[in-house]
């Protein structure tokens, strides 16, 4: 009896095993020139789109200078400059990629209150054939100043400026608060009541949630106010847009006081002054 040959048969299957190893090691190679390697946009018809101005992002802890800490968390270390150094650290925040995203935040406690400070840097990458990071971090900034709710937040493309004009109504698009954010020690009268704290963020319109029209190319502030069991809050948020790095600002103080509330002026003073420091370092390179 002649025995079956089965040698052609093996060497068809490794044939085909190599050639299908050898697709995989090509899909693996798909965007390995780079962090920033936009993938999909082979044999795609639509450019890929322009990069952003920014390829990196700074150490964001250090990028706070120590002055300005000091005078948004007044108190800090209470003449013990050991802990005052130590709560002038911040905290880093944990990311997986700090090419792209990189944060750090501060946290005061008083027997009064809190106050917390944080900084985010992201700096924005399409992957959309045609769409440049720069309009990737514009259209992620309208969705940031649609959701606050800020009165003509969002200019129709990235070379747009806004309009200092603001809508019938609102407050205007270039006001900000009067005089220089208080200094370290000084503290904004904070208006007292013996009831609950109004609903709206500030009885002055120039406080109220605008766009602001001297950060970045694009830039807004928001303005929360509530109460809870335990006392009043107050978050101000600031954040703006420089080419493809989206920067966002949060701080905020806690009170146990009710009667005592956070001022808008003091707590908007210092996160726009912080907000101009961080834009005129112009980030990474």
């Amino acid at each position: 009896m002649q025995r079956r040959a089965y040698a052609p048969a093996a060497a068809l299957a490794a044939a085909v095993l190599v050639t299908g190893l050898a697709g995989c090691g090509a899909g693996d190679g798909d965007g390995g020139g780079g962090i920033d390697a936009k993938a999909g946009q082979s044999g795609s018809s639509a450019p890929a789109g322009q990069p952003g101005k920014y390829h990196s992002l700074p150490e964001p802890c250090g990028y706070v200078s120590p002055g300005t800490l000091r005078r948004m968390l007044p108190g800090a270390g209470d003449g013990d400059e050991e802990e005052a150094k130590r709560l002038l650290r911040g905290q880093a925040a944990i990311t997986y990629d700090t090419d792209r995203r990189v944060g750090c935040r501060w946290k005061l406690e008083t027997p009064n209150g809190t106050r917390h400070l944080s900084v985010d840097f992201e700096r924005v990458v399409s992957y959309q054939p045609g769409v440049s990071d720069e309009d990737r971090a514009q259209q992620l900034y309208e969705r940031q100043a649609t959701a606050a709710r800020i009165p003509s937040a969002a200019p129709s493309s990235p070379s747009a400026k806004p309009s200092a004009a603001a809508s019938p109504g609102s407050p205007g698009a270039s006001a900000r608060p009067d005089g220089p954010a208080p200094q370290l020690g000084e503290e904004s009268a904070a208006p007292s009541a013996a009831s609950s704290p109004p609903a709206s963020p500030s009885s002055d319109p120039r406080l109220a949630p605008r766009v602001l029209d001297d950060l970045g190319d694009v830039a807004f502030v928001n303005d929360k106010l509530a109460t809870t069991g335990t006392g009043v809050h107050r978050d101000v948020t600031v954040v703006f847009r420089s080419s493809n790095v989206l920067v966002t600002i949060a701080y905020d103080q806690w009170t146990t006081d009710k009667r005592q509330v956070p001022s808008s002026q003091d707590l908007q003073g210092k996160a726009h002054g912080l907000a101009r420091e961080l834009d005129a370092g112009h980030f990474g390179n």
